[in-house]
Order: structure tokens, then C-alpha cells, then sequence
């Protein structure tokens, strides 16, 4: 399917002064998603080399074993974000790099492997952040249970601890889990992700160890160091009512609790949203005396990671929810080659609604970019509708600054193409164009645009 073209191309009125000094600019990527190497050096399989071992899961039946082999090309990928003038490279550790059995004996080729990622990085003069949990848990947990058995907070308790403990002196900048909604919403309960497990019960176990995580992770850091900055990231979409009727606005408060709010309210002490989606009433059963209370962090900062709008429709078809969305293609509005609406004022209203909650000290949007058909044509990339969304989103952001509001930084995603999860290798997000089969790199203009942007003061 082909996006749907856009007749509206932004213009740009505002340069990177206007967003402060301190604003930080940067690029995301994860470990499982570029690194490739996935049974080198000692490393273990995670859930996603599993994964992409059965038919049909992903697009193509492609796999992460090689992606972008950053494991080889890390020095070469610096030095394109160095090149291109990027002062902070967000990364993931893949856990079963550094415990291949998940717990136990560490493998000390991947802490050797991620102190030289991280020296690279401090060579050419770009902060690395780190996150801990980027979707890729090691196989050897999961057949344990993996995020369903409450044993998790320990394994987990011990691997950010050897992370700490290993790179504390090199990295400031921690991200506890990413996206905690997807990886147990899509791998726990619809089961089109890695472990690729269904239900609501697997759900709702996940759910609750992966919040507790969050507050574990964080907690454990703070006691090994507590001069570092730790955050956590969380997907969101802004949700609206596909038409105003009662039944419409119903489904739609029900999705952009489930969406927008379930992981970080807990988080603050504000409990899960049991009232807005009654279902969630059967996480009870999960819930240990003290967990309340174990659940609440004081983030330093949150990172937020939003591509588009959810439009929503009641339906009666739909279990537990009564609600389903309507696809940007239905809707005949502009759209990326993900399907996902382009609709800029999403990310304004993101960081409207984080803000608002008490005991938000910072927002950084840690994701933003879009997917759309690369070609490279005498060594070139034309992604000029990547460059008008990523100047259409940042304008947004400039807005919610200009208001007050607390934003203070900005990552797109992705410092290259890599290995989009279920979606295999044909959607590219990069302001790097990688050629898979032969590992040749290329900048498109959104990236030589990123470059004059952050240059041009």
C-alpha cells in the first residue's frame, strides 16, 4: 500500500535558538533492532531471535540476526551521527548480551562490546542515553514465564544493576523500559509481537511486573548513583472520537486510557484507570500487599514517543473494550507508509496532557519520525515528506515550549533504517538509508536537513 501524498508542506519560520540552550537534540535506535550479531560472543537469544524463527510472525518470515550489524559498523554509524552534527545518541543494551541465560553468569564480551559503543560516543563528542529495556528479553527468562512471573523484578533488579555498576561513570542519561504499553500489549495479549503469547490474563500479569519494573529499575539506579538522570519512555497517541456521539466519546476515553494512561498513572501514585476500562478490574488479583506503594517513582524526566493520532469508533464486536480504530486509509486523510495518520498537532497535545500531571518534572520526546518509501537514486535519498513531517512535528514541539510547557528535548527515530519489529525491513524510519544486503549507508536529505538545522543557530 502507498501513503496517500500530501499537498501541505510546512513552512519553516523558527530555527533551533528558539528552543533554548539546554533543549536537547538527538536520534533513537535500539540494540535488537541494528545491532544483528545475535549469537556472537557469547550472547544469548532473546524472544525476538525466537520470534523470527516461526512462519509467518514477521513480514516476509525476516529476521534481526544480521540488521544493520551495528555490532561491526558501530564506529562507522557514530561518526554518520557526528557528520551530521547529532550531540545525543539515545541506544538500548540487549540484556541477553550482557546475561545470556537472562540471570547468573555475566558475559563480559558484551560489557567489553557496550564500554566501546559508549567511548565511540564520547570520542566524537555525543552523549550517549541508554535504555535498559528495549523489547528484547532473553529467551531463558520467558521460558521461565518471562514479564508474567513476578520473579522478573528480580531478574531484572540484577541486570540493570550490573549495567549501573559497569557504565555509571561514562553515562549520565538512563531510560528504565521502552514503550511498556506495546511490548505487553502487542507480545502478551494480541500475541503479533515477541513472545507472541494472547490473552487477557498474560496481559494483565505483564502489565503489572512491567510497571513494578519501572519503579525497581529506577530505585536500583538511584541507590548505586543517585547524580544520574533516570527516566522512562512511554508510546502515546492522541486520541479522538470518530463522530460526537456518546457511545463514540465512551470507546475513545477507553482507548486513550488504555493508550496514553495506564502505565504512567500508576507510576504517580494515581493507580490504574479501572474506572475508564472496568476490565482492568482483574489486575486485582496481581496486586501484593505494598504494591501500591512500591509502584510510585519520581522520574527525573519521562521520555514520550508519539507518530501519530488513533481515531475511535464504539463497536460491539470488540471484547473488553467496545472500541475500535478507524484507519487513517479509511478516513481518505494523509498518512505514512505505517498507515498512521500524519497529524502534527498529536505530539502538541502529548505533551500537553504529560505535563499536566503532578510530578512531571521534564517531557523529552525520545521518538518521532515517520516510515515512508525510500529510494536511493545516484547516491541519493529525496524523502523530502520525511523532512515536512519531522519540520511539521518540531513546530509543534516549539509550540508546547513557547507555552510553558515542560519539553526539553527532542530524538527522531531512527538514526538509520533497521529491522522495524513484526514489519520486517520495508518500513524505513532512517535519516540513513542502509541497504541490507550490502551494508552501504546512505544520508537522505531529511538527515542532511536535520544536520543545517542543529548547525544553523
Amino acid at each position: 500500500m502507498t501513503h496517500k501524498k500530501s499537498n501541505h508542506h510546512p513552512s519553516i519560520d523558527y530555527n533551533k535558538k528558539d528552543f533554548g540552550e539546554d533543549f536537547a537534540w538527538g536520534v533513537s535506535s535500539s540494540a535488537l533492532q541494528t545491532e544483528g550479531a545475535y549469537n556472537e560472543d557469547g550472547k544469548g537469544l532473546s524472544i525476538w531471535d525466537q520470534f523470527a524463527t516461526r512462519k509467518n510472525k514477521i513480514y516476509k518470515n525476516e529476521s534481526p540476526a544480521v540488521a544493520c550489524d551495528f555490532y561491526n559498523n558501530y564506529r562507522k554509524d557514530i561518526e554518520l551521527a557526528k557528520q551530521l552534527g547529532i550531540p545525543n545518541f539515545r541506544l538500548s543494551i540487549s540484556w541477553a548480551r550482557i546475561l545470556p541465560n537472562g540471570t547468573g553468569k555475566v558475559n563480559q564480551a558484551g560489557i567489553d562490546y557496550y564500554h566501546k559503543v559508549i567511548d565511540t560516543c564520547l570520542e566524537f563528542g555525543i552523549q550517549p542515553w541508554i535504555t535498559l529495556y528495549h523489547w528484547d528479553l532473553p529467551l531463558e527468562l520467558e521460558k521461565k514465564g518471562g514479564w508474567t512471573n513476578r520473579e522478573i523484578l528480580d531478574w531484572f533488579r540484577e541486570y540493570v544493576e550490573i549495567c549501573i555498576r559497569a557504565f555509571q561513570h561514562k553515562v549520565k542519561y538512563w531510560m528504565v523500559l521502552n514503550e511498556p504499553m506495546v511490548f505487553t500489549g502487542a507480545g502478551y495479549f494480541l500475541g503479533v509481537h515477541a513472545p507472541g503469547r494472547k490473552g487477557i490474563s498474560s496481559f494483565l500479569s505483564a502489565m503489572h511486573h512491567a510497571v513494578l519494573c519501572q519503579a525497581v529499575g529506577f530505585n536500583t539506579i538511584k541507590q548505586i548513583n543517585p547524580d544520574l538522570q533516570v527516566g522512562t519512555t512511554f508510546s502515546c497517541s492522541y486520541v479522538t472520537p470518530y463522530s460526537a456521539s456518546a457511545k463514540d466519546r465512551m470507546a475513545a476515553n477507553k482507548i486513550d486510557a488504555l493508550l496514553n494512561r495506564a502505565f504512567i498513572e500508576p507510576s504517580l501514585g494515581l493507580g490504574y484507570p479501572m474506572e475508564t476500562i472496568p476490565f482492568l478490574r482483574r489486575i486485582k488479583k496481581y496486586i501484593l500487599k505494598g504494591d501500591e506503594e512500591m509502584m510510585k517513582v519520581d522520574f527525573d524526566f519521562i521520555g514520550i514517543q508519539n507518530y501519530t493520532r488513533e481515531v475511535v469508533a464504539h463497536s460491539y464486536y470488540i471484547p473488553f473494550l467496545n472500541a475500535k480504530l478507524i484507519p487513517a486509509d479509511k478516513r481518505k486523510v494523509y498518512y505514512t507508509q505505517m498507515d498512521w495518520e500524519v497529524y502534527p498537532e498529536a505530539i502538541y497535545e502529548m505533551v500537553k496532557k504529560y505535563h499536566d500531571y503532578p510530578g512531571i518534572k521534564k517531557i523529552i520526546v525520545t521518538e518521532n519520525g515517520a516510515s515512508f518509501p525510500d529510494e536511493v537514486t545516484n547516491n541519493t535519498v529525496n524523502d523530502s515528506d520525511r523532512k515536512h513531517f519531522l519540520q511539521s512535528y518540531l513546530q509543534q514541539v516549539l509550540k508546547a515550549k513557547q507555552e510553558g510547557y515542560k519539553i526539553e528535548g527532542y530524538f527522531v527515530w531512527s538514526l538509520t533504517d533497521n529491522f522495524e519489529w513484526a514489519e520486517g525491513y520495508h518500513q524505513r524510519f532512517g535519516l540513513i538509508h542502509v541497504d541490507f544486503k550490502t551494508q552501504q549507508r546512505t544520508i537522505k536529505q531529511s538527515g542532511w536537513w536535520y544536520k543545517e538545522f542543529l548547525e544553523n543557530n
